[in-house]
């Protein structure tokens, strides 16, 4: 496999990780009568802060939204550069690495806030960056409109 391969991989996981983040909608687990006034108290005490008027539960419902939208573009984005990788997977490796940092420091937050899920997903995620990036480094730059699958001159 090649680089290219690790990163579509982590695309298609993060988009799994997308997907089940924003299915945990309104991302309140807690059951418990005595989390119950908690939850009223978030929705029912209403601020006004720098031209923002709302509850703490708007502020935790629209950052779980915020997150949602990021998680999909992180998809997206490795998508992208899963394609770029297959004509030059050198190039790609600062980007590989930004995403390798933040994914390292995503299952760091969610081992101590969150849940395993998460955890194991960044995880996840992590290592197939690791992967892409070390095959990224053993590539060669394929020349645009180059095929690999050509002989070259004198070759068969």
């Amino acid at each position: 496999m090649k680089a290219f391969h690790f990163l579509r991989i982590a695309a298609v996981i993060t988009l799994l990780y997308f997907a089940g983040h924003t299915s945990g909608i309104p991302w309140t687990p807690y059951t418990e009568p005595e989390a119950t006034p908690i939850l009223e108290a978030m929705k029912n005490h209403s601020f006004e802060e720098s031209g923002f008027k709302g509850t703490y539960w708007d502020l935790y419902f629209g950052f779980g939204l915020v997150i949602s939208v990021f998680m999909l573009l992180q998809a997206a984005v490795l998508w992208q550069v899963g394609s770029l990788a297959k004509t030059d997977a050198i190039l790609v490796r600062p980007i590989v690495v930004s995403f390798l940092v933040a994914f390292i420091i995503n299952a760091a937050l969610a081992w101590k806030y969150f849940f395993v899920v998460p955890v194991v997903m960044s995880g996840v995620i992590a290592v197939c960056l690791t992967i892409s990036l070390v095959l990224a480094g053993r590539t060669q730059a394929v020349p645009r409109g180059a095929s690999s699958d050509k002989p070259g001159p004198g070759g068969s």
